[in-house]
């Protein structure tokens, strides 16, 4: 198998490396043995060596500094205890060096005297004039900056009380006053994954996290591999992280834009940030949503003066951020269960401060009300309700009048969410015309909010072809929303687009490749489809594929997409009699275990990675066993434990099509736990809290890391952080399952719940679901298209649970959940959204309907039981099909009625609310 190097053809698309497509016929078993498919970093010979330039070094706390002599730009960044490590890009100082390369203390500024033109300044467009003066004592490094500016900018570098810290001064040495409209300070660390393996990229790279939160806000740089230390940015006073803006590639920024940098940006360097003190005065785009913050401006007036800067601290461990901030003074702000806030489900908010509070507000005003509540000593407790939709912050004012600003997202009830989305996908994005050319009816297409269209052709033709992510997101969120929310005419719309669409166009339905998935059901071919396509569209790039390209079988990331939609129609039809018609769960199961069977005899070289949504496979071997198919899931598991095998010989097993990814760690988690390993497991499991921070705001809480995908399933097509990609949720799977095995660890279940509830913000009003947010100040709104949204509702579905939580500080807790205490007894309410899952922490115990709904539960400590109430029966519920399970360890509890079948306890229900009592017997 051909190696390609991290970065090789970077910029191009899913089909990096496109060899794959000639469908070779290798073995699974051979290519999973093969070697990694991400080859060795760039060899020193096949570049030229350029000498890092000459820098000065001290040691301050537990850093190891360097700063170039020439400019006292921050040359390195190591932890005393690792050395070796370097939280800034060193290892590229000899490519990086020069006017134009951004490092960590230059400075953006956009200022005007008295009432004239913006005038723009760049220090590391303009390092001759880079002044040095004398230092001496914990002034590290001294210098002015920009001579020629109406305004004096002296820097520093102290070693304050053995922190190190930042600080820029800004004199007004003019007569009229000067007006700092922008103010950035950029946060170069070392993210850049080209041209380093795999191993290398997680041992030596870093992504930094903004909590844009004004005076409370900071910046966290976590390591890949997920291990510590973690390096805290933190403000100092008057320092406020109002934005957080990228910092454009030089010669692609639009024009007149000199806040740029060098270094390329593409899917193997996602670029570096401004941490905006000041925004004010940057140009904002008509139609872009309202700023996180407030702008503001500063205005010196003559001869005054303003000093801003940061300190850069590090935290032990991931998991010590929080410790660590209250350590340093800094306001702390946890929301349990979260920032996303559904208008049924009220959440809450502790704040710690050195500062006593003295003012809360609310924008808008009518989003959500805060309501203060007896909290634990020395924390502030809030409850927050959701009142309206959308966007909130909530800004709270301290004694010393500095303000921290949290950010919420309101939304409807999640059951009511789940409503619209399925909805709308089997309304408005139901496409059954008969006339259709490439026979796409009857279907759930993708869809452009912005013109109220479905999406019948596009330049990437898999995003009107159903598959692929950005086709098949739209057909798979409805598909997923029926797991616990079935609704009839939904349910039959769906049996008749796989029986007539999916089976045998989409999938191959017979012969040696039957359970094959095409790339595409829309290709480019104006030879056969004259006057079809849309003139005014550049039909000529790569992503056009024509008809061959798009039959070919060999990708193995639309199997998943297939295989759930089986797998869902299985569960459906063997739990919810007569609410599936076309075939009986038997031919549902059997198919889902052929596509899986299918992706590894078709798709072999990305079925070595692991898969978004692969958790349905371990679900459908599962099943199989559950119904007695034995030699179909012994086909299924030899498969899986092959690539297991081949995972376990890799320290870091998570590549995919693209150079680096957070598609994979889902699915090489549970197979890794299936085949119990828990050491391999444990590494996914912190590579994941490696990009997947918590931190007081809706959309970077639990949002794990995407920054390309607009490129391929967006309608604005640029390298963008995005907030709450479908590997928000997806990651939020393993992380619960983590959580439920040690439920001491909280921060394992904040971060989940963090990305479940964020794959939610996604559903508009009316239900339509958007693949992402645009993060950046220029936007600022959700993508116009569906996109690959529904990979994350996979994931929201499939996780949809409540969790009772009793913590040593905050007390008894729910996510998902209300939860209130009296004579003993704890009650939770869920509000999930589903209603099929509970987890007792305090208990072990792993509760799981696969037929029938949660009312209710109260969990009795003193006496060890659970008492649960289910809701009555339906017409296509009339039994509940119970699961306990004790992941953590000791004895999974059961119920005192039932008859246990296929592995869970079956359940009468009748038409008043049905209890039942679990307990350790």
């Amino acid at each position: 198998m051909s190696q390609r190097r991290i970065g090789e053809n970077g910029g191009e698309s899913k089909t990096m490396g496109r060899a794959w497509q000639r469908n070779k016929r290798v073995s699974a078993v051979a290519i999973m043995l093969a070697a990694t498919a991400i080859g060795p970093a760039l060899p020193a010979a096949d570049k030229p060596v350029v000498a890092a330039p000459a820098a000065n070094r001290f040691t301050v706390g537990g850093f190891s500094v360097a700063l170039r002599r020439d400019t006292q730009t921050l040359a390195k960044l190591s932890p005393s205890t690792d050395p070796a490590f370097d939280f800034v890009p060193s290892g590229r100082a000899g490519e990086r060096q020069g006017d134009g390369f951004v490092q960590v203390g230059d400075v953006h500024l956009r200022f005007r005297v008295a009432d004239g033109a913006w005038r723009n300044y760049a220090s590391a467009s303009d390092h001759g004039h880079v002044r040095i003066l004398p230092a001496g004592g914990p002034v590290l490094a001294r210098a002015t900056l920009g001579d020629t500016l109406p305004i004096t900018i002296e820097r520093a570098w102290v070693n304050e009380g053995s922190t190190l810290a930042l600080r820029f001064t800004f004199v007004n040495r003019g007569t009229q006053p000067v007006e700092i409209g922008a103010l950035g300070l950029p946060m170069v660390f070392d993210n850049i994954i080209t041209d380093r393996t795999l191993e290398q990229a997680h041992a030596q790279a870093s992504f930094a996290d903004p909590y844009i939160g004004r005076d409370g806000g900071y910046v966290q740089v976590t390591r890949l591999n997920g291990k510590g230390p973690a390096l805290l940015v933190l403000p100092e006073r008057q320092t406020p992280l109002e934005a957080y803006r990228i910092i454009r590639q030089a010669g692609k920024a639009p024009a007149g834009d000199i806040f740029t940098d060098r270094t390329p940006r593409e899917q193997t360097a996602e670029g570096f940030y401004d941490w905006m003190v000041a925004s004010k005065g940057m140009a904002q785009a008509k139609d872009a949503g309202a700023p996180w913050n407030e702008p503001t401006g500063i205005m010196l007036a003559p001869g005054a003066s303003r000093t801003v800067g940061v300190r850069f601290v590090a935290a032990p461990t991931i998991r010590a951020i929080e410790p660590t901030l209250t350590a340093q003074g800094r306001p702390l702000a946890i929301g349990i269960p979260g920032y996303v806030v559904p208008t049924d489900s009220p959440a809450d908010l502790f704040v710690k401060s050195p500062q006593p509070i003295t003012g809360i507000a609310i924008s808008p005003a009518d989003a959500m009300t805060l309501t203060r509540v007896t909290g634990p000593a020395g924390w502030a407790r809030y409850r927050v309700t959701g009142k309206g939709w959308g966007r909130a912050r909530v800004a709270i004012t301290y004694a010393d009048g500095s303000v921290q600003t949290v950010h919420y997202y309101v939304t409807k009830p999640l059951a009511q969410v789940s409503a619209d989305l399925g909805r709308f996908a089997t309304t408005r994005q139901w496409f059954d015309d008969a006339r259709d050319p490439f026979h796409r009816a009857p279907a759930i297409l993708s869809y452009d909010r912005e013109a109220d269209k479905i999406l019948t052709q596009e330049q990437r033709v898999w995003i009107a072809g159903m598959s692929d992510e950005g086709g098949a997101g739209a057909w798979v969120a409805a598909m997923m929303k029926q797991l616990d929310n079935p609704e009839p005419a939904e349910v039959a719309k769906l049996e008749r687009m796989v029986d007539e669409t999916v089976l045998g166009k989409l999938q191959v339905a017979e012969g040696p490749h039957a359970g094959g998935v095409k790339k595409s059901l829309f290709w480019y071919d104006p030879k056969t489809f004259s006057g079809y396509y849309d003139p005014a569209t550049d039909w000529k790039t790569w992503a056009s594929w024509d008809a061959k390209q798009a039959g070919d079988l060999g990708r193995s990331y639309n199997y998943p997409h297939v295989a759930a939609g089986h797998w869902v129609l299985y569960r459906l039809a063997r739990n919810h009699p007569g609410l599936v018609t076309r075939h009986d769960w038997r031919w549902y199961l059997g198919w889902a275990q052929k596509t899986t069977v299918a992706m590894m005899r078709d798709a072999p070289h990305y079925a070595q990675f692991g898969q978004m949504e692969g958790e349905v496979f371990l679900e459908i071997l599962m099943d199989l066993k559950r119904e007695g198919m034995t030699r179909e899931a012994t086909e299924v598991e030899a498969l899986m434990k092959a690539r297991a095998d081949h995972w376990r010989t890799l320290s870091y097993p998570f590549g995919s099509e693209m150079a680096w990814d957070s598609t994979g760690q889902p699915e090489v988690y549970a197979w890794m736990r299936y085949f119990n390993h828990p050491k391999e497991a444990a590494v996914t499991r912190e590579v994941i809290l490696g990009y997947d921070p918590t931190v007081p705001h809706w959309g970077y809480n639990g949002n794990a890391r995407r920054y390309w995908d607009f490129l391929y399933g967006g309608k604005v097509k640029r390298i963008e952080r995005q907030l709450h990609h479908y590997g928000s949720a997806l990651n939020a799977v393993p992380l619960f399952d983590a959580y439920r095995r040690d439920p001491a660890d909280l921060h394992l279940l904040r971060v989940a719940y963090g990305g479940f509830m964020g794959g939610i913000t996604n559903v508009d009003r009316e239900g339509f679901a958007s693949a992402a947010f645009h993060s950046e100040p220029d936007m600022m709104k959700w993508d116009a298209y569906s996109g690959d949204y529904g990979m994350g509702y996979f994931g929201h579905a499939y996780a949809a649970a409540t969790y009772l939580v009793r913590h040593p500080v905050f007390g008894w807790l729910g996510f998902g959940g209300a939860v209130t205490e009296r004579d003993g007894a704890i009650d939770i309410v869920p509000h999930d959204g589903a209603r099929s899952r509970l987890f007792v922490a305090p208990a072990g115990q792993w509760i799981t309907l696969a037929a029938g709904k949660i009312a209710s539960a109260r969990y009795l400590p003193a006496t060890q039981r659970i008492e649960l109430t289910l809701d009555p029966a339906t017409s296509s519920t009339p039994v509940a099909r119970l699961s306990v399970e004790a992941p953590a360890g000791g004895v999974a509890w059961t119920a005192d009625r039932g008859t246990v079948e296929r592995g869970a306890t079956t359940i009468a229900l009748s038409a008043t609310p049905t209890t039942i009592t679990l307990s350790a017997r």
